[in-house]
């Protein structure tokens, strides 16, 4: 049995994908194959089988293919927010995608994080240490070491009760890394820019100083595809 969770997803696919070319000249990352399926419905798999009934996409670098790629699913309701006109960043992208979200407690996902070797699922991870009672924003975070594209000195540190304070001083080095997947409340954005583009980071900050941040460690192996030499290698690990 599985623990009750969000039944929203919101999926950040709306970026250029520079680092990715020459794969992204001609599609958005998020439709990049990896060992044969594109990043999205990777992505899209792993929270449907969490449970998750509807997911907001955003969409801007050749939006057309994203919205008729998207059309295609049948297993869970894709709701698209719509960035053609002007690319919000990862704070500006949810806010602009809110009205979509409702107020409930919602998964957040990027599209270039993949794993293997799970021994638990790590969005029943997430679900599990989920506590809306002291948390407004769950982090998944995997260990230094245990991932291919833990790069520089950016990442987290963890105190015993799952807090998190964030870094990127060249000087400390940091044990966790976000992948890019968590449970956050829409309401942390209230008090942020209400149109425009923004990055979810400040609020990461307002939130480490509230005690609100917390993190989970999954027991998975972390694969960040960011390029196509990461490309490569996640598709050797995925075979």
């Amino acid at each position: 049995m599985t623990t009750p969770g969000p039944k929203t997803a919101m999926v950040l696919a709306a970026g250029l994908g520079t680092r990715m070319r020459p794969l992204t000249d001609t599609m958005p990352k998020a439709l990049v194959p990896v060992a044969g399926r594109p990043l999205i419905d990777r992505v899209l798999d792993e929270l449907v089988a969490a449970g998750v009934e509807r997911a907001v996409v955003n969409v801007h670098y050749f939006a057309d293919q994203m919205e008729e790629h998207l059309a295609k699913r049948r297993d869970v309701q894709v709701l698209i927010s719509d960035e053609r006109d002007e690319l919000l960043d990862s704070g500006g992208g949810i806010q602009k995608a809110r009205p979509l979200l409702g107020a409930a407690p919602v998964f957040v996902a990027n599209i270039d994080s993949l794993w293997i070797n799970a021994v638990e699922p790590p969005l029943e991870t997430l679900k599990r240490t989920w506590n809306p009672e002291s948390m407004d924003l769950l982090l998944l975070l995997v260990s230094r070491g245990r991932g291919i594209g833990f790069e520089g000195p950016q990442g987290f540190l963890m105190d015993a009760v799952g807090r998190l304070t964030h870094s990127a001083s060249p000087e400390l080095v940091t044990p966790l890394a976000n992948v890019g997947f968590g449970i956050m409340k829409p309401q942390i954005l209230d008090s942020a820019p209400r149109e425009g583009p923004f990055s979810i980071v400040p609020t990461w900050h307002r939130l480490q100083t509230d005690g609100r941040l917390y993190g989970a460690v999954m027991d998975a192996f972390w694969m960040h595809v960011g390029d196509p030499a990461a490309r490569e290698a996640a598709e050797v690990r995925l075979a």
